[in-house]
């Protein structure tokens, strides 16, 4: 009779968590992020550029970004006005500056390209999640940097700053 009681035991306590789970007003995703209920739209405002060194397509190549990963990872539908949450910012800068020096010179052995973006998330379902905050995340990279280098560089980083940005919002990280 005691084995079958523990047999018991580790159903009952996934069936306790699967209840806590559901039962708190989150819907989970597979993908990491949790979406307040009610929650059905969103806007992704465009990311102005307004750093002092400026790469032409930044903003809109940002902007899009959000935007596609939002579109991948949630059930939200995305809209241009009257959303149930909203993303704005600017691109605050854009930069390239020496990582390390070679031995010996003045010569950067490894330089690094940075960009900041400043978010500022609305959300009108659980306004608590409300932040403003900014996000920097760079690349090293060697030797003179160049244009196709530069693109390949520019979308590595907005990779890591949309996923920052996205687990901010709706992973609570």
């Amino acid at each position: 009779m005691k084995k079958l009681k523990s047999s018991w035991l580790p159903v009952l306590m996934t069936m306790a968590m699967l209840f806590s789970v559901t039962s708190c007003g989150v819907k989970y995703s597979f993908t990491g992020g949790s979406i307040p209920d009610g929650m059905k739209t969103v806007s992704v405002l465009y990311f102005e550029n307004i750093a002092s060194m400026v790469y032409p397509t930044l903003s809109q190549n940002f902007t899009e970004a959000l935007k596609e990963r939002i579109r991948n990872q949630s059930r939200l539908s995305q809209v241009n006005d009257n959303a149930d949450a909203t993303f704005e910012g600017f691109i605050t800068d854009y930069s390239i500056s020496p990582a390390a020096v070679e031995a010996g010179t003045d010569r950067a052995a490894l330089n690094r390209l940075s960009i900041t973006i400043k978010v500022s998330y609305h959300n009108k379902i659980v306004e608590k999640d409300n932040f403003e905050q900014s996000f920097t995340r760079f690349k090293d990279f060697s030797g003179q940097l160049q244009s196709a280098q530069e693109e390949t560089l520019n979308k590595e980083i907005i990779t890591m700053l949309t996923e920052d940005v996205y687990n901010k919002a709706f992973a609570n990280w």
